[in-house]
């Protein structure tokens, strides 16, 4: 067996104990006395989903040391990387120094497998150190792509799901509810259809429970979806709760402006489409239709000057 060989399984078989190991953090592991207090114990089944593993309790207690090795001293910086992962629906206290856990773990793996690779395609000189740094930057950059993905997903679906949730939201408050439990009622009548809103609305009231105030809760909900008309309704809820104005009428003006957006956005993309398809059209259908057309044509001429 070569060296080169030796080294590919050594590299291969630690990735894959580290990949087992980060997503032994994203699994439970409990035992079955656990899981029969829980069906036993009301309070138990309700905490059932905070309960982690071995391996998320290691993580808990690992990220804030490990995550120094990352973490920004701005304090700009660390707000906007909360604000970018609240986007993307990690709003845990700790979700920033796990990520940032996350990026060192899959900057780790990545210059293993760039080293490994590089060694084994280019031996120890400029392409293994370049093999290394691309693996490397790889991984550094991995989670920062799918964690903007994620967040544009979500802002996405919000977007969409909003004058629905603003609708029924009127009906609720027009009918008599206050606003905190007309938030509530919209958060457990769209949760199959809505997931993403009714989270937010969720937390909202969870956080007006808990004793705080009206206008910071609101502001919270704008910034943590990170969409406009999030912000835009947060900002005339709280305009109409410091002057007293109609809440119905302000959340049924922002309804309508937001269906009337909507509804100009699929029109520009209707609009877009035509010229969109003139590049499919002249490079896949185009030629089909020429020879469909021209073909006989030609190879009649053909035929004729050949005749000639």
């Amino acid at each position: 067996m070569s060296e080169d060989l030796i080294i590919m399984l050594a590299a291969g078989g630690s990735i894959v104990a580290a990949i087992m190991a980060i997503g032994g953090i994203f699994t439970k592991q409990q035992s079955r006395a656990s899981e029969r207090l829980r069906e036993l114990d009301p309070t138990m089944r309700n905490r059932g989903a905070d309960d982690k593993g071995a391996m998320g309790n290691l993580m808990d207690k690992a990220a804030p040391k490990l995550s120094k090795a990352l973490e920004s001293n701005s304090e700009l910086e660390q707000s906007a990387l909360k604000v970018k992962l609240a986007n993307a629906g990690f709003s845990q206290p700790n979700a920033s120094q796990i990520f940032l856990t996350i990026k060192l773990a899959a900057l780790v793996l990545g210059a293993i497998f760039g080293a490994t690779y590089g060694v084994a395609s280019y031996g120890l000189n400029r392409g293994g150190v370049g093999a290394l740094i691309v693996g490397a930057g790889l991984g550094f950059y991995i989670p920062e792509v799918i964690v903007s993905l994620m967040r544009s997903s979500r802002q996405g679906k919000i977007f969409l799901q909003m004058p629905d949730a603003l609708d029924l939201l009127v009906v609720c408050v027009e009918s008599g509810l206050g606003l905190d439990a007309g938030m509530r009622r919209v958060a457990d009548e769209l949760n199959d259809g809505a997931a993403e809103v009714c989270s937010e609305l969720h937390t909202a009231n969870m956080q007006l429970q808990m004793g705080r105030p009206r206008r910071e809760v609101l502001h919270d909900l704008g910034v943590r979806t990170g969409v406009d008309d999030m912000r835009a309704l947060a900002a005339i809820l709280i305009q109409a709760d410091r002057f007293g104005s109609s809440i119905a009428k302000a959340l049924r003006v922002q309804s309508d402006s937001m269906r009337i957006k909507r509804r100009q956005m699929a029109e520009e993309k209707a609009a877009k489409t035509a010229v969109k398809m003139i590049f499919p059209l002249v490079l896949f259908i185009f030629p089909g239709i020429f020879v469909v057309l021209v073909g006989p044509a030609a190879i009649q001429m053909q035929n004729n000057f050949m005749n000639i």
